[in-house]
């Protein structure tokens, strides 16, 4: 009871070494090694086997993140693992562990960064509506200049509170209308090459109708609950990263363990 104590009221309490070696009366050394001494088991267990996911990398540094599976409906993180980049093989290998495990994904809520939609192919998939907005507004910037620009905005503005019938006509229409545009070219008088003159409204328009098809994928499942936005993990990487901070300089071994124990709770 003592060590699970000494770690309560050091994550969550966000009482640091020094605090809990003043409380106790012992040294820094001591708390450390009780600490050091507690195994956290990160097998998570809940009965539903049906599960919707929102999966997510967030980072600690260039080289050092952490992949979590997160069932939001329950509020509760179903897998994690540390990885040193965001790619297919760690989404992989979440997907495979809970299949494993006797779970079924029956969607997924994913962020859109490129070819990780092809891991859950099989699977209904949502692309976050608050990352394709990010997406958008860095090409766009938040005051665009441009009348297309502009425009293109104000339909994206409209993405969480519009069908999919609604938004893919008014993409058209838009598409339709600025056409021209889009396909104005610039020279280089000393090279001769060219490319296009409006790179960041066609990367704009590009990036809403490769992600057009999994934007409004929890409109097609209503029983299925499934969010429009990856919100239910972002929040809780916002508080893990809170807690983690108060505890600066761990090495991996520790930052692990606490890691570990913020992701297995429901707070």
């Amino acid at each position: 009871m003592l060590k699970k104590d000494l770690l309560y009221k050091y994550i969550w309490q966000r009482q640091t070494y020094n605090d809990l070696a003043k409380k106790y009366g012992k040294s820094i050394k001591w708390v450390q090694r009780k600490i050091d001494n507690i195994i956290i088991n990160n097998v998570v267990k809940i009965n539903k086997r049906n599960i919707i996911a929102v999966a997510d990398v967030t980072f600690f540094s260039r080289s050092s993140g952490i992949c979590v599976f997160r069932e939001p409906n329950l509020k509760q993180n179903i897998w994690w693992k540390f990885t040193k980049g965001e790619n297919t093989d760690i989404y992989l290998q979440g997907k495979k562990h809970l299949e494993q495990n006797g779970f079924t994904i029956r969607a997924i809520v994913l962020d859109g960064k490129r070819g990780i939609k092809e891991v859950f192919s099989s699977i209904p998939v949502q692309m976050c509506h608050f990352h394709q907005k990010q997406i958008v507004r860095r090409y766009l910037t938040l005051r665009p200049k441009l009348e297309a620009s502009k425009e293109l905005k104000q339909i994206v503005e409209t993405l969480t509170k519009t069908t999919e019938q609604l938004f893919t006509e008014e993409l058209s229409n838009w598409y339709n209308q600025w056409e021209t545009f889009l396909k104005e070219k610039t020279t280089n008088q000393e090279t001769g090459r060219w490319c296009y003159t409006h790179k960041r409204v066609r990367s704009a328009y590009r990036s809403l109708k490769t992600n057009l098809p999994y934007l409004f994928t929890y409109q097609k499942y209503p029983e299925l609950n499934i969010p429009n936005t990856t919100n239910s993990l972002d929040g809780y990487f916002s508080r893990l990263k809170s807690l983690l901070n108060v505890h600066r300089g761990l090495n991996l071994k520790r930052k692990m363990k606490i890691v570990f124990e913020i992701l297995k709770g429901k707070k």
